[in-house]
């Protein structure tokens, strides 16, 4: 046998998802595997008519305390760590009777699973698993001479390899499954941690660490010189990490990037409420509206930036139909995001074959809690998801002329968009639909300009002599600096205004408004988003 190859002659099975267990123990055996396991596992291993060994019968120690106790014994760690031909391993092994075991097949109890379902606290303890990690990390750590399998996806190349190697395993399939091993424990942990400093109320915790797993690797990243892979992290968040895809090729990593920030945004529409509909452009909403139908929605949305809206993304907060498909398939579009679809949506989509349609079954609550984090050189930044919600925030008049309803309505709808506009923002709305966006800009003024610019061009676009900006309302993510931004969107045809307020210049921005005749609100909380 060559050099890097290691005979299996005993497993040791302990799994909570049970997928395609027998079928890969079955094929053990036929290698001449003997099997040893734990629990549930043995009992589904015999009750397929499998010979397996009961772990006591290798710890002479009665499995106790619920299950909690019974693989952390010497007999168990030391058939995973020992360094097989070397003598003083050797010896050890054999003064104690400790038999080696040269393939370990473990997953975890499914803490993360019973976390996502809202479990309560007593359950998820329950759910953390400790034997498993302990022997997934004994197994990993001496991967010279034992494998370790920790994915179900891992069965048939296990067997596979086994088949080809009489009955072994290669170093370089060994040294890939621990490294899985090892990410898997580790995200594992991660979990556990953040769950329980969410639960402490730990904004900070000493210690922060993520995990994922690989739902697919990218054909490249924001560039096409650049890597990347698709991880979720299991949070039970309808998005594009959860969603179905219905039909079209496969997802980029611009396209998840953007998809995301557009579904985000479709969110913030209560659909008991309003069809709304969010078309994203480079990670921005490039038309947002609200309508009696999704139809009509994605109408006045595409009237906001009909140029930027080739090639993007459209969420929907209702459920697809057949008019709305019509409308959207009309321009060359990346992605469709909804809850669910009609059947004659879907095949309205079908004749599109590029185009992907993603299915969410529900929309993410803007309310709830999260977490966002973002890479930096040496490290990365974790902050709470920007839950804040407008219908949840205390507005305070602050100028002569108070809004009227019709003004009211619509600069709260600007201020659900802006929340998820590239900071500096500035949101022009009419109708409870964007007519202008200013985005991402180092100076806020410079976006009011460009909102304004843009509220100009939709309406030549849409056949208007006058700009669809004239008797809008308008948005800020963050207080105006000084009154030169305001004064640029009242110059644009802006009536009434809201901002978080907060400038030590605010006495000069509400004056301006007050001589300019607008009402002005103020919110007390900013949406930065960079």
């Amino acid at each position: 046998m060559p050099v890097d190859q290691r005979k299996v002659a005993r497993a040791l099975l302990s799994v909570s998802d049970k997928t395609g267990l027998v079928e890969f123990a079955r094929a053990l055996a036929g290698h001449g595997v003997e099997l040893v396991s734990t629990g549930g596992t043995r009992k589904a291993l015999a009750d397929a008519g499998l010979a397996v060994k009961d772990i006591s019968d290798l710890t002479h120690f009665p499995e106790m305390m619920d299950g909690r106790l019974k693989t952390l014994h010497p007999k168990v760690h030391g058939g995973l760590l020992a360094i097989r031909e070397n003598p003083e391993h050797e010896a050890a092994m054999l003064a104690h009777d400790i038999r080696p075991i040269d393939l370990l097949v473990v997953n975890l109890y499914p803490f993360e699973a019973t976390l996502a379902k809202g479990a309560p606290f007593e359950e998820c303890v329950e759910n953390i698993d400790i034997g498993g990690p302990a022997m997934i990390r004994a197994a990993s750590k001496n991967h010279d001479d034992v494998a370790v399998v920790v994915d179900p996806a891992d069965y048939a190349a296990m067997v596979e390899e086994l088949t080809a190697t009489q009955g072994a395993t290669t170093r370089a399939t060994r040294r890939r499954l621990a490294q899985k091993a090892f990410a898997r424990t580790a995200a594992y942990d991660a979990a556990i941690s953040n769950w329980l400093a969410q639960e402490l109320g730990e904004a900070s915790p000493p210690v922060r660490a993520f995990g994922g797993k690989l739902s697919e690797p990218m054909r490249y990243g924001e560039n096409p010189h650049q890597s990347a892979g698709f991880y979720v992290t299991g949070e039970a968040r309808p998005g594009v990490a959860t969603a179905k895809q219905a039909q079209g090729k496969k997802l980029s990593y611009n396209n998840i990037n953007d998809t995301d920030a557009a579904f985000e945004c479709v969110a913030e529409f209560d659909p008991a409420r309003t069809a709304a509909v969010v078309i994203v452009k480079h990670a921005n909403p490039c038309g947002v509206a609200e309508g009696a139908s999704l139809e009509e929605a994605y109408v006045k949305a595409l009237r906001c930036d009909p140029t930027s809206a080739y090639g993007g993304i459209v969420a929907l907060n209702r459920k697809l139909d057949a008019q709305a498909a019509r409308e959207i398939v009309k321009i060359f579009t990346e992605v469709i995001i909804a809850p669910d679809a009609e059947q004659e949506a879907i095949e309205i989509v079908a004749a599109k074959k590029n185009l992907r349609l993603l299915l969410t079954g529900g929309l993410p609550d803007p309310r709830a809690r999260g977490l966002a984090f973002r890479s930096v050189a040496g490290g990365f930044l974790a902050q709470s998801r920007d839950n804040a919600v407008v219908d949840d925030m205390d507005l305070k008049v602050v100028t002569k002329r108070a809004p009227s309803e019709a003004e009211l309505a619509n600069l709260k709808f600007a201020y659900r968009v802006v929340k998820h506009v590239k900071s500096n923002a500035i949101v022009y709305a009419r109708d409870l639909a964007t007519v202008g966006i200013g985005a991402g800009q180092m100076s806020r003024v410079d976006s009011s300009r460009i909102a304004a610019h843009k509220a100009g061009e939709a309406a030549q676009a849409a056949g208007l002599a006058e700009s669809l900006a004239t008797g809008a309302v308008v948005a800020s993510d963050a207080f105006f600096p000084f009154p030169d931004g305001l004064l640029a969107a009242v110059a644009a045809g802006a009536t009434a205004a809201i901002q978080p307020g907060g400038s030590v210049n605010d006495k000069d921005v509400i004056a301006a408004a007050d001589e300019k005749g607008i009402a002005m609100v103020f919110t007390g909380v900013r949406h930065f988003r960079h």
